[in-house]
């Protein structure tokens, strides 16, 4: 059943009044099913209907996480899933073009398909059986990552731990970190760092008139500091999240910035949560690895995944570096907490998925998937030179497969819905990063060359 979200606290006069204190004494429950009272659309909400579905709602006595009251609607991206099927409802015939979540298009190299479904099919016999295996991953995967994506700096394959994609690993450390730990985020971010800080309950409350939550440090990214924070003007805080290339704006960070966040860091005695996800789109010398810094392995962890670069969004399997230099205040070493977190709350990545993050780093994987990053960088291209020949403002697309188009004066969700509306393509409005992304649009560079084009014409007919 499709989930929509009601207002939290409409404004209603008159009759509808009583009828929503039932209401949202199990709001909850009736947010979670919704029944079909909402038509789609419209977005015309029957209260009555409402009213009756909560009487008849059963409410447990066990109280809802608090912290999980404090998010905002719901998470961005399944937003704008939900936008795209009212949209098809109200246009069943538009062919719609998704610019907008960041998932590939692209097949999995035949190669690397070919070792999944070998490996699985060998499951079926007693020679091929295996079941649990490391929690840390497969030794030989553990290593290929170790020499492929750090040959040139020191990190050892039993700091490599495998799991099932990156996401998964920025909660599971906010989790090892517990709910003192205070964190700052770039602005505009990734929207996990933020809803995972939430959860565990490093937050406070959201300040609705700035769009922020209390106790975040929010570090500004824009155009005018070169998409890097103001690092004398930001507070300490325990744990620093940062992606480079960056999600959304697409900006690598250059040695320079990284040789200061690190400084930084060490200064304020702080663990620095480096997500390196779209480091293999980087096309010039902006360091892949926050360990290419020196004093990082003191100061960071690496995050990342194999979901952008070998097509691995529905296989799932990413891996973090947790350096042994890492300790707490207390000198007790980070890894070996982290390696609790994982044994504790983690059975190890799929046998079928490492199998094929193995086969993504031999030779033959690697120039496979490097063809595939090509593709998605071609893409990338198509639409930096579309927005440039329009006129608009953009940012990143070189170095990362996402364009970051400004328009000043606009509101993003109103951009969002306007290109929608107008052109049939989605895009993701740039406030879902956080204040910080106001007056963007965040556009995709994941999909098929024919759908690239074809948005490029539609945008060109939209604001030519």
């Amino acid at each position: 059943m499709l989930q929509l979200l009601i207002p939290r606290k409409p404004n209603l006069k008159g009759c509808h009044q009583k009828k929503l204190e039932k209401i949202y004494e199990c709001y909850e429950v009736v947010q979670a099913h919704l029944l079909p009272v909402v038509a789609l659309g419209q977005l015309e909400i029957d209260y009555d209907e409402l009213a009756a579905a909560a009487l008849r709602c059963y409410c447990t006595k066990v109280p809802r996480n608090v912290n999980m009251a404090k998010l905002r609607n719901g998470y961005l991206f399944p937003e704008i899933s939900i936008r795209e099927l009212q949209h098809l409802e109200k246009y069943p015939h538009a062919k719609l073009i998704s610019l907008g979540i960041g998932d590939t298009t692209e097949p999995i190299p035949e190669n690397i398909a070919l070792s999944m479904a070998n490996y699985a099919r060998d499951l079926s016999t007693a020679e091929g059986y295996s079941g649990y295996g490391a929690e840390q991953g497969n030794k030989a995967l553990r290593k290929a990552i170790a020499d492929t994506f750090y040959n040139h700096v020191p990190v050892k394959e039993t700091e490599v731990f495998v799991s099932d994609g990156a996401q998964c690993d920025i909660t599971r450390f906010m989790l090892l970190l517990g709910s003192n730990a205070t964190i700052a985020v770039q602005d505009p971010s990734f929207p996990a760092y933020i809803d995972s800080s939430v959860i565990i309950g490093q937050a406070g409350d959201f300040e609705d008139e700035v769009g922020k939550y209390y106790d975040i440090e929010y570090m500004k990214c824009r155009p005018e500091n070169n998409f890097f924070p103001d690092l004398t003007s930001t507070s300490k805080t325990d744990i620093i999240f940062f992606c480079s290339p960056h999600n959304p704006t697409g900006h690598a960070a250059t040695r320079n910035q990284l040789e200061h966040l690190v400084e930084f860091a060490r200064d304020n005695g702080s663990i620095i949560v480096f997500d390196s996800a779209y480091a293999a789109y980087i096309t010039d010398d902006s360091p892949r690895s926050i360990f290419e810094i020196p004093g990082a392995r003191e100061v960071a962890i690496e995050i990342s995944s194999f979901s952008k670069f070998a097509g691995f969004t529905g296989v799932r399997l990413g891996w973090t570096v947790v350096p042994e230099e890492l300790l707490f205040s207390n000198g007790y070493p980070v890894i070996n907490d982290f390696n609790r977190i994982m044994c504790t709350c983690f059975n190890g990545a799929s046998n079928i998925a490492q199998v094929g993050g193995l086969a993504s780093l031999s030779p033959e994987g690697f120039q496979a998937v490097r063809s595939l990053v090509g593709y998605y960088k071609e893409n990338a291209k198509i639409l930096l030179e579309t927005f440039n020949s329009l006129g608009v403002q953009v940012y990143g697309g070189r170095n990362a497969p996402y364009v970051w188009a400004q328009f000043p004066g606009r509101k993003s969700w109103d951009i969002f819905t306007e290109i929608l509306e107008k052109t049939h393509i989605t895009t993701v409005p740039g406030s879902g990063f956080g204040p910080g992304g106001e007056e963007y649009l965040r556009i995709s560079a994941f999909g098929h060359r024919e759908s690239i084009l074809e948005a490029s014409k539609r945008l060109e007919n939209l604001f030519s």
